[in-house]
């Protein structure tokens, strides 16, 4: 005897892993997705964890398993047009987890000694760069971020705000008082 439901098609025809066709065509789908993604903007979010750290290694560290997170959840990733906006609040996300460590550590005497600078570092970033680099480190974390996601991701206040979890006036006096306190440390008129 036939099963109804087979008999129309309604079920569909599941692989030898007991996957369905549809959701291995999802995952695989997901997967290009991510894997174009990591291809398109690792290097960005790198930066952008290194502005927040403070060093490379653990910057790269800190994107490598931002997209390990991503990919172990990649069966409930169905909108790819939020990829880019998850990877990036997921990479400030393990930031801030870095910082609370090193806090954490601290606390406990054992301080993180970021890699020394080498020349080559040196001499790609330039005198000044290095400077407002150096500066920005001493900012409080939440205002090293909203500096590094606007200016240097170049993003709008509310996709800031969706990142750092916080309300669009709070991205626009946050930046404002970042600002201020970078200009002070450099000893600029702000």
């Amino acid at each position: 005897m036939r099963h109804p439901r087979r008999a129309t098609g309604a079920v569909p025809e599941a692989d030898a892993s007991g996957v369905d066709a549809s959701e291995a065509d999802d995952r695989a789908a997901a997967t290009a997705a991510l894997t174009a993604l990591f291809r398109e903007h690792q290097l960005g979010l790198a930066r952008t964890a290194l502005m927040i750290v403070g060093d490379r290694a653990t910057a790269e560290d800190v994107v490598q398993d931002a997209f390990i997170d991503l990919y172990r959840r990649i069966d409930r990733l169905t909108d790819h047009d939020r990829m880019l906006p998850y990877a990036r609040a997921a990479v400030v996300n393990k930031c801030r987890t870095v910082l609370r460590r090193r806090r954490l550590a601290f606390r406990t005497g054992r301080t993180h000694e970021p890699p020394v600078w080498s020349a080559e570092s040196a001499a790609m970033l330039g005198e000044e760069r290095r400077e407002v680099f150096l500066a920005l480190r001493r900012l409080p974390r939440r205002r090293r971020e909203a500096l590094v996601l606007r200016y240097y991701l170049d993003l709008d206040e509310r996709e800031i705000a969706e990142i750092m979890g916080i309300g669009v006036g709070t991205v626009r006096s946050t930046v404002s008082r970042a600002l201020a306190s970078l200009a002070d440390l450099l000893g600029e008129e702000a």
